[in-house]
């Protein structure tokens, strides 16, 4: 049997949060976002996202 090691606390869902709202909800990550999908129909525009 292996060692078991305990993931790092940066990689836990729970340590996920929105940069605005702290909310831990549908958090948008790609492109490092970090920002609740709130947040970001919010910003999209300032952010420099487009709706096609």
């Amino acid at each position: 049997m292996g060692i078991q090691t305990a993931k790092t606390p940066r990689s836990c869902q729970g340590n996920r949060r929105c940069r605005r709202c702290s909310n831990r909800q549908a958090v948008i990550r790609k492109y490092d976002l970090m920002l609740c999908r709130q947040c970001f129909r919010e910003n999209a525009k300032a952010i420099g996202f487009e709706k096609h």
